[in-house]
């Protein structure tokens, strides 16, 4: 039977390990840990709030600029001024201003540059706004050159028109005083035995043929030409006597058409000559008086009358 060793106790009644300080030291690291976690997001948050506060300022001083750009686009194109390039500018600055918004790793790498060109634009937009100054006073210029051109085309047809006038009224005062007269009309009856009778009252069987005689009058103004010099024998009723196996035919005079008994061609030379007409009629004269009309180029050159009785 083993004897009991009186040195050694029973482990009940041996002293237990202090493991409190090692408690205390997990305890302390963890909180450190926790709190160095803690202050650590608390600056990424602010560094993330950092940098969303300078993505919207940077935005909104892209979004300005571009306003500013397409106002004076807007200016230099209503005063003629070239803007390829500002527009070729402002499609630039909206593309960074959509990349801005949608990709990170571009925010981080331009924003910076960024700020700096919102710099170069506002120095652009100042010489653009001098550039619109000078397109003004340049519009200004030419504006004024245009209304002096104005007034003095104003004026310039003004006196045309004077002078178109003038020269009408003198055309008209020519054409008047280029027409032809005829003076001294004779009316003849001729008989079937060739007796001439010219009192200007006749008898049907006086009258087989009649002559009708007057003189073109000198006129110094007036074309050497051909003239158709037209004769009308007016029945008292009223109608042309009217045959055209005889030579008859019809003109316009005063926009309507007329009737003419006879016509002959002449030479005008502007001296006066004589011009004869004889008529045949072929049967009886109405009874009554009968009006004699000469024409040419459309205006009448006299006329006379003769009886029939």
């Amino acid at each position: 039977m083993e004897e009991n060793n009186p040195s050694e106790q029973p482990n009940f009644l041996k002293p237990k390990k202090n493991r409190t300080p090692v408690f205390i030291i997990i305890t302390f690291l963890l909180l450190v840990a926790v709190v160095f976690f803690y202050y650590q997001n608390q600056e990424l948050e602010k560094e993330r709030v950092k940098q969303q506060q300078e993505i919207s300022t940077t935005y909104l001083k892209l979004d300005s600029v571009s306003n500013q750009l397409e106002i004076r686009i807007q200016k230099i194109e209503e005063l003629g001024g070239e803007v390829d390039t500002l527009e070729a500018l402002k499609a630039e600055l909206e593309a960074d201003k959509k990349q801005l918004l949608l990709d990170a790793e571009y925010q981080r790498d331009r924003i910076t540059r960024l700020n700096n060109r919102v710099d170069g634009y506002k120095e652009l937009l100042l010489l653009k706004d001098e550039e619109i100054e000078q397109l003004k006073v340049l519009n200004e210029q030419l504006s004024e050159e245009n209304t002096t051109l104005k007034v003095e085309k104003n004026e310039l047809n003004q006196t045309v028109q004077q002078l178109e006038q003038s020269t009408k009224a003198l055309q008209d005062k020519v054409a008047y005083a280029s027409k032809l007269a005829i003076d001294g009309m004779r009316i003849i009856a001729i008989s079937d035995r060739g007796k001439e009778r010219t009192d200007g009252e006749y008898r049907n069987r006086h009258i087989e043929n009649l002559k009708i005689e007057f003189t073109v009058l000198e006129n110094e103004i007036a074309p050497i030409e051909g003239k158709d010099i037209l004769l009308r024998v007016i029945a008292p009723d009223g109608n042309v006597l009217f045959d055209v196996t005889r030579g008859s035919g019809s003109f316009t005079f005063e926009n309507r058409e007329m009737f003419y008994t006879a016509k002959q061609e002449i030479l005008y030379d502007r001296s006066s000559q004589s011009v004869s007409f004889l008529y045949d009629k072929g049967s009886d004269y109405a009874i009554g008086q009968h009006k004699v009309e000469v024409y040419t180029d459309g205006y009448l050159m006299g006329k006379g009358s003769f009886m029939v009785k």
